[in-house]
Parts: C-alpha cells; sequence; structure tokens
C-alpha cells in the first residue's frame, strides 16, 4: 500500500493559524524517528555491506529523483569534508542530472533506463555498492538502475517509505522505513524526507566510523577548510595531548589534519 500518497489525518489547512500549522507538522514529525527505528535490523544490513564494499576499494552510489535524490548528493557531498575520504567514494546522482538539484527536470524520473547510463559514466562494477533513494518506492530511474546494477553483479540497497514496493522487491539490501501520510498529502519532502536523511546520516555515519575514519568521538580526519574546523581541530589538539593553542595550531599548520598531527607527536 501507498501510505505516502495516502491522505492527510489534518484538513481545512488553509483555515489553521500559523501556530496551529506549526504544533501538526511538529506533532507528525515525531514518528518518524520512531518509524526509522523500526528498520534498524535492515539498516544494519546495508551498513554491513556498504562497509565490506568500500574496504575492498568499492564506492557507494546514490540515485534518486527530485527530494531524494537531492538528499542522496548532499549525503555524498558531506563525506569528504567530515571523514576525510577522497572525493569519488560515496557518489550521488540524480535523475534529470546537475540542472535537477535546483529545478525539477520533466518526466526525468520516468526513464527506467537512465540511471544505469548515468552510473556507467563512473564504470560502475561489482565491487561498488547503489542505494537507491525513493520516498513512493516506485520511481522508474531507481527500479530501472537498481534492476541493471545488480544484473551486472553489483550489489544493491534501498531507502524507501512504503512496504512492498517495487524499488524494494529489487534490492538486495532494502531499508523501508515506512512514514504513512503526510501533513500535506503526499508532500514527501516532509515525512518521508525526514526519514530518508535520518537513514542516510546512519548509513554513511556508521560505515566509516568502522573504516576507523572517527577516532574516540572526534572527527580526525575532517577537511580543515575554514576557520570554524581549524578552530575545533585546534581543540581536539589540545584535549587529547594537553598541549596549549599555539603548539596545536603549529602542529595542524605543519601535518594537515587532526590524525597527522596526532601522529606524528605521539611518534
Amino acid at each position: 500500500m501507498n501510505t505516502t500518497e495516502s491522505p492527510s489525518v489534518f484538513n481545512n489547512l488553509e483555515t489553521l493559524s500559523t501556530a496551529e500549522l506549526l504544533a501538526g507538522i511538529n506533532s507528525v514529525d515525531q514518528t518518524v524517528p520512531q518509524a526509522v527505528a523500526k528498520a534498524l535490523p535492515q539498516i544494519e544490513a546495508l551498513v554491513e555491506a556498504t562497509v565490506a564494499r568500500l574496504a575492498a576499494g568499492g564506492r557507494l552510489f546514490y540515485i534518486g529523483a527530485g527530494t531524494s535524490g537531492r538528499l542522496g548528493i548532499l549525503d555524498a557531498s558531506e563525506c569528504p569534508p567530515t571523514f576525510g575520504v577522497p572525493h569519488g567514494v560515496v557518489i550521488g546522482i540524480i535523475a534529470g542530472g546537475d540542472t535537477a538539484i535546483r529545478k525539477a527536470v520533466e518526466n526525468a524520473e520516468d526513464d527506467a533506463e537512465q540511471a544505469w547510463r548515468d552510473l556507467r559514466a563512473y564504470d560502475i562494477n561489482e565491487q561498488d555498492i547503489v542505494v537507491g533513494i525513493a520516498a513512493s518506492g516506485r520511481t522508474p530511474y531507481v527500479i530501472g538502475g537498481l534492476e541493471q546494477a545488480r544484473r551486472h553483479g553489483t550489489a544493491t540497497g534501498c531507502i524507501v517509505c512504503n512496504a512492498g514496493s517495487g524499488v524494494a522487491a529489487v534490492a538486495e539490501f532494502p531499508v523501508e522505513v515506512v512514514t504513512g501520510p503526510e501533513f500535506v498529502t503526499g508532500s514527501t519532502r516532509l515525512k518521508a524526507g525526514t526519514a530518508q536523511k535520518l537513514v542516510l546520516n546512519m548509513l554513511t555515519t556508521a560505515t566509516f566510523i568502522r573504516l576507523g575514519r572517527v577516532k574516540g568521538n572526534k572527527m580526525v580526519d575532517m577537511q580543515l577548510s575554514n576557520a570554524k574546523l581549524v578552530d575545533r581541530g585546534e581543540k581536539m589538539l589540545m584535549d587529547e595531548l594537553r598541549i596549549a593553542q599555539p603548539e596545536a595550531a603549529e602542529l595542524l599548520r605543519q601535518h594537515g589534519s587532526v590524525r597527522a598531527a596526532l601522529v606524528a607527536y605521539k611518534a
């Protein structure tokens, strides 16, 4: 059943005050973490599959359309600065290409062949894993991409927000977070989008912790790309090594990352 398209339990939204609208949205949003919790075993299986592929030199691909595609691109773009992994380890692909990141591209999600063409542009192979993201679970672009990936021996997963969907049926490691009706009927950028973002956070965070990209609870491999992150890096070194800020700043300047500075100091 396509519950993401079911009628909202709220009605006559245009008659509600701003306070009533916000309270309603907030009340339904609180159900999202509960739905994610029910899918934890599925998320665990997807993380384990992803860790295995990336540890062996493979890559993680996201494919999706609309909001789902944008969320994949967002998660992929945040992995290099957060975990210090090279660009190209996690890759987000959206139906309609980069134009669709900012503007809807008409009918892009309906092309069942295009996702595989998009993946082949990256020389995808059996070492990689492809995760399809689709709130409805019925997006042809995603279904076609996952089908072709499996046919060519590439591992597949998905993040969907309906049970028993076409996308989940073609994924080896499906994650089904059933979020139910939206506050505005069918507007899956709301609860479904929030659920997808939570799962994506969990997937890459758990994966890169498992792959050694976090020490203790610190992002020791983060890219020092702005003053805030440099300051954070200095504080990490000050706390870990019990040194003053000038020495921490000099260590970072010499070695370029918190991890490298820690290794050099303790050598």
